[in-house]
This record gives structure tokens, C-alpha cells and sequence, in this order.
């Protein structure tokens, strides 16, 4: 993918959240075809949303209030084994939510940096964490491919359903290598293609921001990952996902195709 095809692709998607985030203000579903489409005025329809995908219902209430918008493919905290004083980054961290649980783990005196492309999204997070009297979480407008986070300096980086949406994905791990500590780790929950995409998948724009046409082959991430220098790899495809993948664009079969990972990895 050249350089205009990812400009392209990356705009699409930032729009394509914007509208998500636009929505969920308002009360309104997203009109998005994806996960984000179980974004609702209604808590209890978004609590029902991440519970499915790994969350418990403590994780659910304690967040500020219009974090959790119903989006992601698991539950990347789950993974990520949080110690007191550490510092956490969200690649595309959205409303916050998985930045709040993070802070929640990490206490006062850690810190969590949210990075995220959408304007919108981020207004949204620093509202929230501005309601909820958050001073352990910061939210970075940038893109995850070109981390605003210094060198070295990141003891655990977590990521929920995100990186398919780049159009560059081994910048994505370069970088994240690049900001972590020796020894830092990633807790990522994404999807992962279990066989090959048609064209008709492939070349989908509503798709791809649906978090599917951009989906990577395990093969292809764990090459990408050790290429950007990662050591103790793992992916571990979660067959179970499908029965709320198909919801993600309903009469489409994609559950045949993705499905969600959880993927860890050691600097």
C-alpha cells in the first residue's frame, strides 16, 4: 500500500470514528457498520456489549460514565498483568475506556496515556476523565503509527481491536517497540484473518473500519512482531468470538473469516 492508498485508508477510518463518537454524544446509534454499532444512549446495552467481550462487571462500573461505548473484540486488560507505579499507553484508546481500567490498576502514582487519531475521541476521553476527577490518565491526539511518547519510557502498552485499522502495521509494532522499557511488555486484544480474505472483503472500505478488511494472518503478525524486535510471542486465536463478530455486519459472514486474538509479546 502505497503512501496516497494509506493517507486514504486512515482518513476513512478517522471519519468513520469520528461519526462514533458524534453518536454516542448524542445518543444515537453510530450508523457505522462494526462493533460500534451497539453504541447507545442506553448503559445497559453497552454493559451487555463488554461483558461479552471479557469484561466483568466490576471493570463496567467503575469507569466514568459514557466510557464504555460498546466497542473492542476483548479485553486487553485481562492480559496485560498491571503493577502499581507503571506506565501504560492505549493505542487507540477511544472514550477511555480501557485507559480508566488501566488507571484504576496502575494508582496514583502511575500513569496512563491514551493516543488516539480522532479529535472527537479524544474530547470525549479528556471529558470523561475530567467528570470523573481523573489525574493518572492523559489522552494524546496522534496516530499509532507515530507515537507522541518518548523513547523507553512505557512499561506496558495495550491496544483493543486497533491495530487492524492501520494501513501500516509494522510501523505500528516498530514504534511500539520503540517506546517501551527492556522487558516491557503488550497486551493486545485484535482480530486476525483465519483464512484468506476475498476481494469482495478485501477491497470493502465500510469493512475495513468494521475491523475486519484489515485483518492480518497470525503468520503475518508474528513476522511483523519479531521484525520490530519482539521476543516471547504469542497469539492465541479465540474461536469463541465469532458468535458476536457476526454481529458486526450482519448477512455478511465474516465470522468466517476473523476472529479475535489475544496477542502478547515481551521487548
Amino acid at each position: 500500500m502505497d503512501y496516497k492508498q494509506a493517507d486514504e485508508v486512515r482518513n476513512k477510518v478517522r471519519d468513520s470514528y469520528s461519526k462514533v463518537a458524534e453518536a454516542n454524544n448524542e445518543g444515537d446509534c453510530c450508523g457505522v457498520t462494526s462493533s460500534c454499532c451497539g453504541v447507545s444512549d442506553d448503559e445497559q446495552i453497552n454493559q451487555l456489549i463488554s461483558t461479552r467481550l471479557g469484561y466483568s462487571k466490576a471493570d463496567l462500573i467503575n469507569v466514568p460514565e459514557g466510557a464504555d461505548m460498546g466497542l473492542g473484540c476483548g479485553n486487553p486488560k485481562a492480559l496485560a498483568a498491571l503493577q502499581p507505579g507503571e506506565i501504560v499507553v492505549d493505542l487507540g484508546s477511544g472514550g477511555g475506556f480501557d485507559a480508566f481500567l488501566a488507571a484504576n490498576e496502575v494508582g496514583e502514582n502511575g500513569k496512563v496515556i491514551g493516543v488516539d487519531m480522532t479529535p472527537e475521541m479524544i474530547s470525549k476521553a479528556r471529558n470523561n476523565a475530567d467528570k470523573a476527577n481523573y489525574n493518572n490518565v492523559e489522552f494524546r491526539l496522534g496516530e499509532i503509527e507515530h507515537l507522541p511518547v518518548a523513547d523507553n519510557s512505557v512499561d506496558t502498552i495495550m491496544s483493543n481491536c486497533v491495530i487492524n485499522l492501520s494501513p501500516n502495521k509494522q510501523q505500528v509494532f516498530n514504534d511500539a517497540y520503540r517506546i517501551l522499557k527492556t522487558g516491557g511488555r503488550l497486551a493486545i486484544s485484535d482480530v486476525v484473518s483465519s483464512t484468506e480474505l476475498p476481494d469482495e472483503i478485501k477491497n470493502d472500505t465500510v469493512l475495513y473500519s468494521a475491523c475486519v478488511s484489515g485483518a492480518s494472518t497470525i503468520n503475518n503478525l508474528q513476522d511483523m512482531m519479531e521484525q520490530a524486535g519482539f521476543k516471547n510471542i504469542k497469539i492465541e486465536p479465540k474461536d469463541e468470538s465469532r458468535d458476536f463478530i457476526k454481529d458486526w455486519a450482519p448477512g455478511s459472514n465474516i465470522e468466517d473469516y476473523v476472529v479475535s486474538a489475544n496477542i502478547q509479546a515481551t521487548k
